[in-house]
């Protein structure tokens, strides 16, 4: 492996030096040895073990044992905190637990946009993007935010926001359950996707409780819109609309997790991977009901895939570069790409039995689970442990 290096006009100076890991670059196949230098918040090089000079660097960070990743991104968080009795803390679930970029999924609104940028986006340590909510009010005033119809969407204050802050703003969500929608039907996701053909971003559909069916709801989306819960075990649901979901998935809409409180069935997990539905992103819905249980993380989100037979390799790709080209971030986020954001999860796989819970309650043995060990953000080490030297 050739060292990779930006250019540089001064002497080599490095911030950071990762040594001793195996480098989980979803662009590669497989993890591969090798050390990676960090300098100015990017990575500065990547190399063979030992071609890098770790004592240019102010930090090295020994790595042996460990899957150097690119910092994990969470594509579905709630940390409107405390404006909403969803928010949990966004370095809580964020930094602290090896998960370098959360996107807040439709807590706020285009009411409460300064509100919440000011709040929680500046004063996090946490990356925070968002899919601002359809709903003019987000969550901030309950969960049933589209009961109230036409009243309850403002379609040119949320055009507005996501043409003046397209670094923040990545996408719009829109709730689509009996729950949330009183007698709105479609018409909050078509608003939703009006709104994102003119400024070319995608829209997250949060599906769960019929009506409207979901086969209705897929048929209104195209290349790049996610569908987060996918995997839920709530009636109809993926296998109550298999063929639409097989025509959306070739239109390229993205089946994501979306764990939740009611939201990932590991049964109907499994039964999608056996039928040919992988998701393509792997996210919590973590928020203040769930983080005790059973979400925990992201962390122990991408355990329960492994459990079903997913590779390490494969959930990390699927909480990076997919995510980050979700967003429309793959050239900053999401690889171990030179001169991209130093954003690094060093994470640990444990052999050894452990317990896994999904949102309906059931249980599964598996043999094999990840564990965040550090984590770099924008170049600035972030250790769960203390594996410096």
């Amino acid at each position: 492996m050739a060292v990779h290096e930006a250019p540089s006009t001064g002497p080599q100076r490095f911030d950071l030096v990762v040594t001793g890991g195996l480098l989980a670059d979803p662009l590669r196949p497989e993890p591969f040895e090798g050390d990676l230098a960090v300098r100015d918040g990017r990575i500065a090089a990547t190399g063979a073990p030992g071609t890098l000079d770790a004592a240019a660097a102010e930090e090295r960070v020994d790595a042996t044992g460990l899957l150097v990743a690119p910092g994990l991104i969470d594509l579905h968080t709630h940390v409107y905190a405390p404006r909403t009795d969803l928010g949990v803390p966004a370095d809580t679930v964020g930094i602290r637990q090896g998960v370098t970029t959360v996107v807040d999924a439709g807590s706020c609104g285009s009411d409460h946009w300064d509100d919440f940028a000011e709040n929680v986006v500046s004063a996090a340590g946490t990356r925070v993007l968002s899919w601002l909510n359809i709903s003019r009010h987000g969550l901030v005033h309950g969960r049933t935010e589209l009961a109230g119809g036409p009243d309850d969407i403002d379609e040119a204050a949320t055009e507005k926001l996501l043409r003046e802050h397209p670094d923040r703003i990545r996408g719009i969500k829109v709730r689509m359950s009996s729950s949330v929608l009183g007698g709105s039907g479609l018409a909050p996701l078509k608003a939703a996707k009006r709104v994102a053909a003119r400024v070319g971003r995608p829209v997250m559909v949060h599906v769960g409780n019929e009506p409207p069916r979901l086969g209705d709801v897929l048929d209104l989306l195209g290349e790049g819109d996610v569908v987060t819960h996918a995997f839920h075990g709530k009636p109809g649901g993926l296998f109550g609309s298999e063929d639409a979901a097989r025509r959306a998935v070739a239109r390229g809409v993205r089946l994501d997790v979306g764990h939740g409180s009611a939201s990932l069935s590991l049964d109907t997990a499994e039964r999608a991977l056996a039928a040919g539905f992988t998701p393509y992103t792997i996210s919590t819905d973590v928020h203040v009901r769930n983080v005790e249980g059973p979400v925990h993380s992201l962390v122990t989100t991408l355990t329960k895939m492994l459990a079903l037979g997913l590779t390490p390799h494969q959930v990390i790709r699927r909480a990076t570069l997919h995510p980050a080209q979700v967003l429309g971030m793959e050239n900053e986020l999401g690889t171990l790409r030179v001169g991209g954001a130093a954003d690094l999860t060093l994470l640990r796989v444990v052999e050894g039995p452990v317990t896994l819970t999904d949102a309906e309650g059931e249980t599964r043995t598996a043999d094999t689970r990840l564990e965040a060990v550090a984590t770099v953000r924008a170049g600035h080490l972030h250790a769960r442990e203390t594996p410096t030297v």
